[in-house]
């Protein structure tokens, strides 16, 4: 493995506003995972999303799921696949059960609506900012990064070979951005060695985000911690089937368009 290398991107850090987000995410803030209007799947038993979820499609689109609020949901549940959602579950209607009449509905469609809107808005916003540069041509392993704007000069990111570190310089409002016009790749070469984004020196989760212009895969190996909230044009892909180590995201994954599909994964959004 190299050694850390400290990467200071030029002109002023990027900083959230005090006490607050450089990009609100609205309805979109409460989303552990959000499948476009395509939908979720989950795979194993060791699935906890802590948070809600939600996709503009229609309730039999999410499979593998449930939850017990307000009442026991199941969305295809079966002996094999069966994932916990300590949160809602928001899909267009029908009900995914006749014991479960509140979730599939035109409310939890409307919500589902609202939250894919505002992920456009935040997606956009991201896209948007200035002043991005490449620390790594393409391959943030073993960098120590300072608050900023990165964007993919070739249009994808990857962390292969060693973990990204993020320092926050004792700044709890210091927020990095990193902007890809294709695809996010975090773990291995190959389907194993996982790797994972290591917050330092007051960074925060709240604070790091991932503009993906096509798909993102995390861990495909299983195993190792992602952080931060990843807006997707075409997917998020965590672990592949019949991997038990979980897959840990301290953040969101919020598709606009295609499913987010996980397996053994557990989620946590952060605080706002």
């Amino acid at each position: 493995m190299n050694p850390a290398i400290v990467v200071v991107p030029p002109g002023p850090p990027l900083v959230a506003p005090p006490g607050g987000t450089l990009v609100p995410l609205a309805v979109a803030s409460t989303f552990g995972a959000f499948g476009g209007s395509a939908g979720m799947t989950n795979q194993g038993l060791l699935t906890v999303i802590n948070g809600d979820l939600g996709t503009t499609a229609v309730s039999t689109a999410v499979t593998g799921f449930y939850n017990t609020k307000p009442t026991n949901c199941r969305y295809t549940v079966t002996g094999a696949n069966a994932g916990l959602v300590n949160g809602s579950i928001n899909t267009a209607p029908p009900p995914p059960t006749i014991d479960c009449p509140t979730e599939g509905t035109g409310a939890t469609e409307a919500i589902a609506i609202a939250a894919r809107a505002d992920a456009l808005t935040a997606y956009n916003t991201l896209a948007g900012l200035p002043g991005g540069f490449d620390p790594g041509a393409g391959n943030l392993a073993n960098l120590v990064l300072a608050p900023g704007v990165y964007k993919a000069a070739g249009g994808t990111f990857m962390i292969q070979g060693g973990n990204l570190t993020l320092d926050g310089q004792g700044d709890p409002n210091a927020t990095w951005v990193f902007q890809m016009a294709q695809s996010l790749t975090v773990g291995g070469p190959g389907v194993a060695f996982p790797q994972s984004v290591v917050l330092i020196n007051g960074a925060q989760v709240k604070n790091v985000y991932w503009q993906v212009g096509s798909a993102a895969t995390i861990n495909a190996g299983g195993g190792g911690t992602m952080v931060g909230t990843i807006i997707a044009q075409d997917g998020v892909t965590f672990s592949t089937a019949g991997n038990v180590a979980i897959t840990r995201l301290d953040g969101r994954a919020l598709s606009l368009v295609a499913s987010v599909t996980m397996v053994n994964t557990v989620i946590n959004v952060p605080a706002p």
